[in-house]
């Protein structure tokens, strides 16, 4: 019997209940945090009642109350990893789904909008300094993602990684949105990429964030403008994952990749193969086919490849809960580029079913490409210890018999 597989999911999240923070925050931010709680809370709460229609919701929760709390709870955790078949995982902040997120804007979104720079840099690194705790149980199975408000301060950004990284944590998420800062193609940022590619950071960005105040009104989610606004949540997801591929085409056209070509960053849960190939052709276009922008001037000859080339070379896709038309698909950006998440504990996600998602979904597939896409290229990009995996794999991995 070959070797049972090393699953590593691209796309987790966990994080402690707001309240439960307060140890991990510095002790001169504790009043403030005592007051903003009930408030974020009560944000949300209707924000869930928009986003993730809150009977749906609480049904789908209801029979498993005991087994979401691994989104924070270390043995619950684990049982979760077990049943999924997970050997590793990429944990990310969480969000409104458990209520879970960090303090001051600090999580899954990290926008800066309505944002106070010190208090969303003290929620970050209070989540960051219980992540590493959390990923400090096992190393080699929970590579934590730190929450890295850049825009604020480009050399507190820098400091944070430094300790980011002697604290163990090898991945940041950054913010996809930047309001009125400034942008990723802006020379002020070469620090932070600088100090990434120097010790091997990889930088994410999540999907999720997008205008929000454009779709659902300025006051959302406190006022419900929905009868005024109609549609504006099929306009939120039919332009979400523009704004999580924008922070890319900046870094792409602004040379980040061309003076820093080892640096690596991620794509998680975006769309993947039926989006990307036609946002790519669109970049490769305007580097290519000149004749239609000449007039425009040079735009180009700080670049030594294509939009595309970079691509290929310093970015991967976490491809969260990955649909088998997706996969009938990976050759358009490559195999090699696709990384399986199971997003857990979000209700999208393929959690608590994931067992049957596989059957489902790899079915058929060349166990090669199966492979890659359900652990090989996650060990490869992030640097994990096969060996370690594998010892897990070989007590909890599914078996090669799904691609069957």
């Amino acid at each position: 019997m070959s070797e049972r597989l090393i699953v590593v999911s691209s796309d987790c999240h966990a994080g402690l209940r707001i309240a439960d923070y307060k140890p991990y925050v510095e002790s001169k931010y504790h009043e403030m945090l005592d007051m903003a709680v009930p408030i974020q809370m009560e944000m949300m709460q209707k924000a869930e009642q928009s986003f993730l229609i809150k009977e749906i919701n609480d049904a789908w929760r209801a029979p498993i109350e005991r087994e979401l709390t691994g989104a924070w709870d270390y043995k619950e955790r684990l049982k979760m990893l077990e049943g999924d078949g997970i050997a590793a995982e990429i944990v990310f902040p969480d969000g409104i789904t458990e209520m879970n997120t960090p303090p001051f804007g600090a999580g899954l979104g990290l926008s800066p909008r309505n944002g106070v720079a010190e208090l969303q840099w003290a929620g970050a690194m209070a989540h960051n300094r219980w992540l590493a705790e959390f990923c400090a149980n096992n190393p080699a199975r929970h590579i934590g993602v730190a929450s890295i408000p850049l825009l604020w301060d480009v050399q507190q950004a820098v400091d944070a990684v430094r300790w980011c990284v002697d604290n163990g944590l090898t991945s940041v998420m950054i913010p996809t949105l930047w309001e009125e800062h400034a942008p990723y193609h802006d020379r002020k940022y070469d620090p932070f990429w600088q100090v990434c590619e120097d010790l091997g950071v990889i930088i994410h960005f999540h999907s999720g964030p997008a205008p929000h105040p454009e779709y659902f009104g300025g006051n959302w989610p406190e006022e419900d403008r929905s009868a005024e606004l109609p549609g504006a949540m099929g306009i939120y997801v039919s332009e979400v994952m523009w704004w999580l591929y924008r922070p890319l085409t900046f870094m792409i056209w602004g040379g980040v990749f061309e003076r820093y070509p080892k640096l690596k960053a991620v794509l998680t849960e975006g769309g993947t193969v039926f989006m990307l190939p036609p946002w790519l052709r669109l970049l490769d276009h305007n580097y290519h086919d000149v004749q239609f922008s000449a007039k425009l001037g040079d735009f180009r000859s700080h670049l030594s490849l294509s939009p595309s080339e970079y691509f290929a070379r310093n970015v991967a896709v976490g491809a969260s809960c990955v649909p088998r038309r997706d996969i009938e698909l990976r050759s358009v950006i490559g195999v090699d580029k696709l990384m399986w998440g199971s997003d857990f504990p979000h209700p999208e996600g393929t959690w608590p079913n994931t067992a049957d998602y596989f059957k489902e979904t790899f079915s058929g597939l060349p166990e090669e490409d199966g492979r890659k896409i359900l652990g090989d290229n996650a060990v490869a990009w992030y640097g994990l210890d096969r060996a370690a995996l594998q010892a897990v794999a070989d007590d909890i991995g599914p078996e090669a018999s799904i691609f069957h």
